[in-house]
C-alpha cells in the first residue's frame, strides 16, 4: 500500500532536477507511505520519464521495495495497493518459468506483464493503481483496479504528462492551479462529490475504474482503455437455498484472501449488517482473537455502539470503542476536508477519520464492510426506485405536482435529524414520471433545479448526468441491476472509496473491502432481483446466509449508518466560518453563486427556519476547498 507519482515531458530534462521533482511529489503524500519511498529517473536526447513511489509495508516486509525492475532492467514498476491472489498468479508463472527476485506483489504485476502484456491486468484480483514504464516498447502503462478503490488522477499539456494517486501531488508538478471545471462544479454541487473521469480542475482527469492508460512516448499521446469489457449478465434459474450457500461461500473465501499480511490486522465494527460479516468471517479464519474497532455519538440517534459491543463479544474480539462529540472533531475538520484537495461533502468522512487514526495505532491493515450495499442492494435508494413506479402508476401527475409544491410545509423539519419527515420529503422530491427519478435520488445535495437557483447561469450545467446516461446506456434506470450499476460506477467510485481511502491513507492505514470481490460482485447480477431485495428486505441473501451465526432477528434490526449530525454543528462549532462564506463582497469575486439565493439558503438554515443540511454543508465543504485550497498558493 502507497501513493505513487509519475511525469513524461517531450524533452530533455536534468536528470537531477527531475529527481528532485519526483521527491517534491513524494513529499506530500508521505503519509500515505510513511515506511519508505523511491524514485525512478531516465533522461534522454527525446524525452524524460520519472516515476515516484511512498511505502506503507504490508506484504514483503523486507525485499518488496520499489521502483522494481524486470532482470534486464528495460522494465520498470510503481505501485499503490495490494493483489489478492498474487500467490496463485505466482505460482502459474513460476510452473512456466519466471524466477522471482522478491515475494512482493509488486514484482508479480511485473513479471506477469513482461510475459503477457498489458493483457494480463484483467487477471488482477485486488485494488491498485500502477504504472510500468516499457523502454522496449517506448511506452508507459498506467492502470486502475475494477471497482477504483485506489485513486489515479492525470493531467496533459503539450509539454507534459502527469498522474499521481492525490491531487495535491500533480498541482504540484504541474506548476500552477487549473481553472475550475464547470462539470466538475455541478456534479459536487447535485452528489456532494465528483465522480470519473472529472475533478474540480479544468483539464485534470480521474482515471475511471477498471481502465488502463497506454502512453506512446515516441508518438506523444495516450489511448484509454477497458480492462475488463462488461458483458451483459442473463439471469440464472438457481434454487434460492443453492444460491444462499454459494454466496457464503464465497463471502468466506473473499474474507480470506483479503486477510493476508505480513503485519497485524482488525476490522472496523459499526454494528451494522456487513461489518459485522466481515467482523465475524475474519475472526472464525485466524486462531488468535481479532481486534475489531468502531465509534459511536453522544447524540443517540447517531450512536450505535451497542450492536457494535454485542458482535464483539459474540466474536470475542478485543473490541476498541471510541465515543465522540462534536468537540473531539471540531480541531480535526480542516484538515479532514481539506485533505481531500477538491471539494467532497460526505460528512461520514469525519467519523471514519476518527476511527482510522484511533485504529492506526493498534493495526496497519483494517477490513470494511464497504461495498455490502452495492453488491446486495442494500440502499434505501434501491426500494425508493421500487416505490417511483408504484406510485408515478396510482398517483396522478397533477396530484404529485401539488403535493410535491406543499411538502416543504408538509413534511419540514428543522434540526438534522433525518427521520421519517426528511424521508418522505426526499422520496417525493425524487419522483419522475419520465423515468429518470434515479439520478434525481443520487443526488443528495440538490436537484438540477435547485442547482441553478444557486449558482449562476454561466456556470450551471443542465443535464449534468447526460455522458453517463451515455455511457452506460441508461438514461432511464429501471431494475435494481440498473441501480447496482450506477451505484458502482459513480456512488462507490466517486464517494465511498475516496471517502475510505483518503481517511485512512490520511493515518498511514490500509483498508480492504471484501465484498468488492469481481466474482462476487458478477455473480450477484445473475441472481433474481428478489434474492437482494425482497419487498422491503434489503441484502436478503446475504442476511439469510449468515443468519444462523448471529442473535435471533439482530441482522433485521435497522441502521443509522455512519451519519453525523453536521447539520447542527453548522448552527453552533461551525457557525461563525460558514457565515463568513456568505460575505457578499467575497460571493461578489468569486462570481459563482447567485447572492441573495445562496445567502437566504445558509440563513434559513442556521436561524431553523428549515432544515438544508446537504445543500449547506456541500456549500460550506465546497468554499472551505475554495478559499483554502484553490486561493491558496
Amino acid at each position: 500500500m502507497c501513493g505513487i507519482n509519475g511525469y513524461i515531458a517531450s524533452n530533455t530534462l536534468d536528470k537531477k532536477q527531475l529527481q528532485a521533482d519526483m521527491q517534491s511529489m513524494n513529499d506530500l503524500i508521505f503519509h500515505r507511505g510513511p515506511d519508505e519511498d523511491g524514485v525512478f529517473c531516465e533522461s534522454n536526447k527525446t524525452h524524460s520519464v520519472g516515476m515516484g513511489m511512498r511505502r506503507l509495508s504490508i506484504i514483503d516486509l523486507s525485499s518488496g521495495k520499489q521502483p522494481i525492475f524486470t532482470d534486464d532492467k528495460s522494465i520498470v514498476i510503481v505501485f499503490n495497493g495490494e493483489i489478492y491472489n498474487y500467490r496463485e498468479l505466482k505460482s502459474k508463472l513460476q510452473s512456466e518459468g519466471v524466477t522471482f527476485n522478491t515475494t512482493s506483489d509488486t514484482e508479480v504485476i511485473l513479471k506477469l506483464y513482461e510475459k503477457y502484456g498489458s493483457e494480463s491486468f484483467k487477471d488482477l484480483d485486488g485494488m491498485f493503481g500502477f504504472s510500468i514504464y516499457d523502454k522496449n516498447k517506448n511506452k508507459l502503462f498506467i492502470a486502475r483496479d475494477y471497482f477504483g478503490e485506489k485513486p489515479l488522477y492525470y493531467y496533459r499539456s503539450d509539454e507534459k504528462f502527469v498522474w499521481a494517486s492525490e491531487l495535491k501531488s500533480l498541482v504540484k508538478a504541474i506548476g500552477h492551479k487549473p481553472e475550475i471545471s464547470k462539470e466538475g462544479l455541478n456534479l459536487f454541487f447535485r452528489l456532494t462529490y465528483i465522480p470519473a473521469p472529472h475533478t474540480i480542475y479544468d483539464g485534470v482527469k480521474k482515471l475511471e475504474a477498471n481502465n488502463y492508460i497506454e502512453f506512446d512516448i515516441a508518438k506523444n499521446s495516450f489511448d484509454i482503455k477497458c480492462i475488463n469489457p462488461f458483458e451483459a449478465t442473463e439471469k440464472i434459474d438457481i434454487p434460492y437455498e443453492e444460491a444462499t450457500k454459494a454466496v457464503k461461500d464465497m463471502v468466506y473465501n473473499s474474507v480470506q484472501s483479503r486477510s493476508v499480511a505480513d503485519v497485524p490486522l482488525g476490522t472496523f465494527l459499526s454494528g451494522g449488517v456487513d461489518s459485522s460479516v466481515v467482523s465475524l468471517c475474519l475472526s472464525q479464519g485466524v486462531e488468535s482473537k481479532i481486534n475489531t474497532f468502531s465509534i459511536g455519538f453522544k447524540e443517540a440517534g447517531y450512536d450505535e455502539s451497542e450492536k457494535s459491543r454485542l458482535v464483539a463479544k459474540m466474536i470475542n474480539s478485543k473490541h476498541h470503542e471510541f465515543i465522540i462529540d462534536e468537540n473531539d472533531l471540531k480541531d480535526n475538520i480542516s484538515e479532514i476536508v481539506l485533505n481531500f484537495d477538491e471539494p467532497f461533502a460526505d460528512s461520514s468522512a469525519l467519523p471514519t477519520y476518527l476511527v482510522s487514526k484511533k485504529t492506526s495505532e493498534h493495526v496497519k491493515v483494517a477490513l470494511t464492510g464497504d461495498g455490502g450495499d452495492e453488491v446486495f442492494g442494500g440502499y434505501n435508494k434501491h426500494y425508493i426506485g421500487r416505490l417511483n413506479k408504484m406510485y408515478t402508476t396510482y398517483m396522478p401527475k397533477f396530484a404529485h405536482s401539488i403535493l410535491r409544491s406543499a411538502s416543504d410545509n408538509l413534511f419540514k423539519t428543522s434540526n438534522d435529524d433525518r427521520g421519517r419527515k426528511y424521508k418522505i420529503r426526499r422520496l417525493l422530491n425524487s419522483i419522475d414520471y419520465d423515468g429518470g427519478f434515479y439520478w434525481d435520488i443520487i443526488s443528495l445535495a440538490n436537484t438540477s433545479n435547485e442547482v441553478s437557483a444557486i449558482i449562476k447561469p454561466n456556470w450551471h450545467i443542465k443535464n449534468i448526468f447526460k455522458a453517463y446516461q451515455d455511457l452506460f446506456n441508461l438514461e432511464r434506470p429501471k431494475t435494481l441491476n440498473d441501480f447496482r450499476k450506477v451505484d458502482r460506477l459513480i456512488s462507490l467510485e466517486g464517494d465511498l472509496l475516496v471517502k475510505v481511502d483518503r481517511t485512512s491513507m490520511f493515518n498511514s492505514l490500509e483498508c480492504r473491502a471484501p465484498f468488492l470481490n469481481k466474482k462476487l460482485w458478477d455473480y450477484t447480477r445473475t441472481l433474481p432481483d428478489d434474492y437482494l431485495l425482497n419487498r422491503w428486505d434489503k441484502k436478503r441473501i446475504l442476511k439469510d446466509a449468515f443468519r444462523d451465526q448471529f442473535p435471533e432477528k439482530f441482522l433485521d434490526l435497522g441502521k443509522s449508518g455512519f451519519g453525523v449530525p453536521v447539520g447542527n454543528w453548522l448552527r453552533t462549532v461551525l457557525k461563525d466560518e460558514l457565515e463568513s462564506f456568505i460575505d457578499r463582497k467575497k460571493l461578489e469575486a468569486q462570481g459563482i453563486f447567485k447572492i441573495d439565493d445562496i445567502i437566504k439558503l445558509v440563513q434559513n438554515h442556521l436561524n431553523g427556519t428549515m432544515d438544508n443540511t446537504f445543500k449547506v454543508w456541500s456549500y460550506y465543504c465546497f468554499q472551505k476547498w475554495y478559499f483554502n485550497t484553490y486561493l491558496n498558493d
